[in-house]
């Protein structure tokens, strides 16, 4: 048995470009450069306003400190029917998100019934919460109400996509022995199917309460109730230190859900 040569260099181990011929590589590189320049030197910016700007900028962050907590009863009362519509489009939002994304589960369900279920979670992932949110308000009128539609409709795109893919990726041995024991349809999905995507299901719900707060303050905006109502009203009136004040506010509660969400799911798995 021959010994390695101590003498010769070492080798090290590289890991292969993703494109490996250089000249293809190096190609996109530039394609990309040139791209950004032309982006950026046609895009119609207004130095001039831009800088008129930064002086107010900093009054308006100058103006929110000291933040201002004195209308405590705003504050609370805004907060309060943003948790109400996160928790009620949550739960809403999940609750029609299950058999969505079992339609849209191409390996339990026929190709009409698929294709159905995909294009409503496309629909419902394909505008920006503020958009349905306008729509909504319009439809609806002001208030939580069109909070609540608008965050449930982006809790079905969200949730039915993910659940939907991860159906698709289930064990289907499970469901190879529910079926040779004469089991129907709903009984494999409830015995084979649901047990393997659970703890997929929670940690998505948990995190679509955390979206759906952030979100509900954003919908508020335009109209649909929550806290970003009171926020629009804080800068339309130059009350800025009491929409910094909500601003911080609303980071905390964001934290203080993270910390929960987490901590739910430790238990959980």
């Amino acid at each position: 048995m021959t010994r390695p040569d101590a003498s010769a260099p070492a080798r090290t181990w590289r890991k292969p470009p993703f494109i490996a011929n250089p000249w293809l590589r190096y190609g996109l590189w530039l394609a990309v450069v040139v791209y950004l320049v032309w982006a950026f030197g046609s895009l119609p910016f207004n130095w001039e306003r831009i800088s008129e700007g930064l002086p107010r900028a900093a009054r308006i962050f100058g103006g929110g400190f000291p933040p201002s907590f004195e209308r405590g009863g705003l504050l609370l009362t805004g907060f309060k029917e943003s948790f109400q519509i996160a928790i009620l489009a949550t739960l809403l939002g999940v609750a029609l998100s299950i058999p969505f994304a079992v339609m849209a589960a191409r390996n339990v369900a026929p190709l009409p019934v698929y294709l159905f279920g995909r294009a409503v979670i496309i629909v419902s992932r394909s505008f920006h919460p503020v958009i349905v949110a306008i729509l909504f308000v319009a439809a609806v009128g002001f208030g939580p109400l069109a909070g609540i539609l608008t965050l449930t409709l982006y809790s079905i795109g969200f949730v039915g996509k993910l659940l939907a893919e991860e159906i698709e990726e289930i064990d289907w041995g499970q469901v190879e022995a529910m079926k040779a024991t004469g089991a129907g349809y709903f009984a494999i999905l409830i015995y084979a199917v649901f047990p393997q995507i659970l703890p997929r299901q929670v940690g998505l719900s948990m995190y679509q309460l955390d979206s759906n707060l952030r979100a509900s303050a954003v919908v508020g905006i335009v109209g649909a109730g929550g806290i970003g109502g009171t926020l629009m009203n804080a800068f339309g009136r130059y009350d800025y230190d009491f929409a910094f004040a909500i601003l911080l506010i609303i980071i905390a509660v964001i934290l203080i859900s993270e910390g929960i969400s987490g901590w739910v799911r430790k238990k959980i798995w």
